[in-house]
């Protein structure tokens, strides 16, 4: 006789074969694969890695040497652009699995949040060691602190992609305008050049955006006496990433019934 499972069981194994399918998938879905997954950050050091000479004299920021704090604040910003841009599309992607009623949308956008968020997080390690092949040290002197900011950062992006899934699932244009969203986020969160060169007011405006706190106290998490700008809040990144979670949740379970018959 077959021992029926219990609801936990049935959710992990969903998951399971969830993962399974999304890892395939990343590695046969295009002739370049996992390998994209490691070329991507190399391509966005090799492009921006000018700025190091544009820059001239410029040597250390707030404390904290040039290439690393690129480096850091660039992969951190990744992390947050890839589990959102790939967690949108996870519901199209995944549609032929709502044939089985045990298979709910918010577990396809989970399970490709979670693959995205290891993977970038094995692209982090693999930095690191790259860097220090090359002399540049980027070993944080708050590890614990800097592994919480890397969580807090995944569930940005998965709170942000739970959110956005809803239009994007249901009007496939919208995905159009979150992509070019992707730029100028980059440059309002303070990736490639500091915030504190910019006039007050424009300052003072981007602080609004809890990216930017988020690659801030990153840097903090792995730069000994790194200043941070006046006005960086981790209870201001942690705010916005709970609501956006819960507001992501809630709006997968108010459209559960449209998203399944799309």
């Amino acid at each position: 006789m077959f021992q029926q499972r219990s609801p936990l069981q049935v959710t992990l194994h969903v998951w399971h074969a969830l993962f399974m399918r999304e890892a395939m998938a990343r590695i046969t879905g295009d002739r370049l694969g996992w390998a994209w997954v490691f070329l991507e950050p190399i391509a966005h050091l090799l492009i921006f890695v000018g700025l190091r000479y544009l820059m001239g004299s410029v040597k250390y920021i707030n404390g904290a040497e040039f290439m690393p704090w690129f480096i850091v604040g660039m992969v951190t910003f990744l992390l947050f652009s890839v589990v959102m841009n790939r967690s949108i599309n996870a519901i199209t992607s995944n549609r032929a699995l709502f044939a089985y009623r045990q298979v709910h949308p918010v577990d396809t956008i989970l399970i490709r949040a979670v693959l995205e968020g290891l993977l970038k997080t094995l692209v982090f390690g693999l930095v690191i060691l790259g860097a220090m092949i090359f002399g540049i040290s980027i070993v944080p002197v708050d590890a614990i602190f800097a592994v919480f900011i890397w969580f807090v950062m995944w569930c940005f992006g998965f709170g942000i992609g739970l959110v956005l899934s809803v239009p994007v699932t249901s009007t496939q244009e919208f995905g159009k305008f979150v992509n070019i969203l992707n730029m100028p986020l980059y440059m309002l969160s303070g990736v490639m050049f500091p915030i504190q060169f910019l006039p007050r007011e424009v300052r003072d405006f981007i602080l609004y955006n809890p990216l930017f706190h988020a690659v801030e106290l990153m840097r903090s998490a792995f730069f000994p006496g790194y200043q941070l700008m006046q006005g960086i809040s981790l209870q201001y990144l942690v705010f916005w990433t709970l609501s956006l979670v819960l507001l992501g949740l809630m709006l997968q379970i108010r459209f559960k019934a449209r998203l399944l018959a799309q």
